[in-house]
C-alpha cells in the first residue's frame, strides 16, 4: 500500500521529494498536518522544500535543570529589608495568566456526514490494521463521488501510491476525508466544495473491481466512517 519513498506510521522522519504537499505527509504517516509543522516550526501556508527533512515524531522535552538548595548564608542574605516608612512604593502589577487560545468558527460547526457513493459496503474499517483505514463501497465505474461534508480541497492527485486518484477534503479544525480510488477528479487543490458536491467519479481497485476508497480522519488519526455517517 505504501511506496518505499513515503513516510509510513513508524518512521520518524522524512526527506521531502519534489510535488509533496505536508497535508499529503501527514496523511501517510498518520499525523495531523498542524502537530508536524508545529513539530518543524513551519507556519501557514506550510510550505516545504525539496530535500527538506522533516520530523514526524514531537521532539524530545529539554532536560530538567537541577536545582542546588540555598544555603543559610544564601538565605540570610535572601531576607529582604523592612521598607522605610517615608519610601512611597508603587504596588506591585498582578500577574495576568494569558487568555486560553480558543479554537476557529470553523472547529466548532457541527458536521452532518453523507454517503460519498451510493454502492453497496464492500468492506469496513479494523482499528490497528493498515490495510482497513476506511471503507470501500461498490457500485459501477462512472458514477458520482460527492463530498460527505462541505470543506476546502487540501490534495487532489495520484501521487499517493495506494490509493489512485486521491482526493482529500479538511472539513474544519478536526476532521479531513479522503475519497480514493477514481476514476477522474473533478476538484483541484485549494478549491472550496460544499455538502453533496460531485467532487469525482467512481473507479476501480488494483483487481479491476469497482471501488470507492473512504475515509475520515480525525486529528490525523484514522476513526470508523460507519460510526459518524446516517444510517442507510
Amino acid at each position: 500500500m505504501r511506496h518505499a519513498n513515503l513516510p509510513g506510521p513508524g518512521d520518524a522522519t522524512y526527506k521531502v521529494r519534489r510535488g509533496d504537499t505536508l497535508y499529503a505527509i501527514a496523511w501517510h504517516s498518520n499525523n495531523d498536518y498542524r502537530e508536524v509543522a508545529r513539530w518543524n516550526g513551519i507556519r501557514s501556508p506550510y510550505t516545504i522544500y525539496p530535500g527538506q527533512v522533516l520530523r514526524l515524531r514531537p521532539p524530545p522535552a529539554p532536560p530538567r535543570k537541577k536545582t542546588r538548595a540555598p544555603s543559610r548564608e544564601q538565605n540570610k542574605a535572601a531576607v529582604p529589608r523592612a521598607p522605610s516608612r517615608t519610601a512611597s512604593q508603587p504596588p506591585k502589577p498582578q500577574a495576568t495568566r494569558p487568555a486560553p487560545r480558543k479554537e476557529s468558527a470553523s472547529s466548532n460547526r457541527q458536521l452532518r456526514w453523507a454517503w460519498p457513493a451510493n454502492g453497496p459496503l464492500k468492506s469496513r474499517y479494523k482499528a490497528n490494521d493498515p490495510l482497513r483505514k476506511g471503507i470501500k463501497l461498490g457500485g459501477q465505474p462512472g458514477e458520482p463521488v460527492r463530498a460527505a461534508e462541505g470543506g476546502k480541497v487540501m490534495y487532489s492527485g495520484s501521487g499517493l501510491i495506494g490509493y489512485g486518484r486521491l482526493i482529500i477534503i479538511k472539513h474544519n479544525d478536526k476532521y479531513l476525508s479522503a475519497y480514493g480510488h477514481n476514476r477522474k477528479l473533478l476538484v483541484e487543490q485549494g478549491q472550496q466544495v460544499t455538502k453533496g458536491q460531485k467532487i469525482a467519479e467512481l473507479g476501480t481497485s488494483n483487481d479491476g473491481k469497482p471501488l470507492l476508497h473512504f475515509e475520515i480522519r480525525r486529528r490525523g488519526k484514522p476513526v470508523d466512517p460507519l460510526a459518524l455517517l446516517p444510517r442507510r
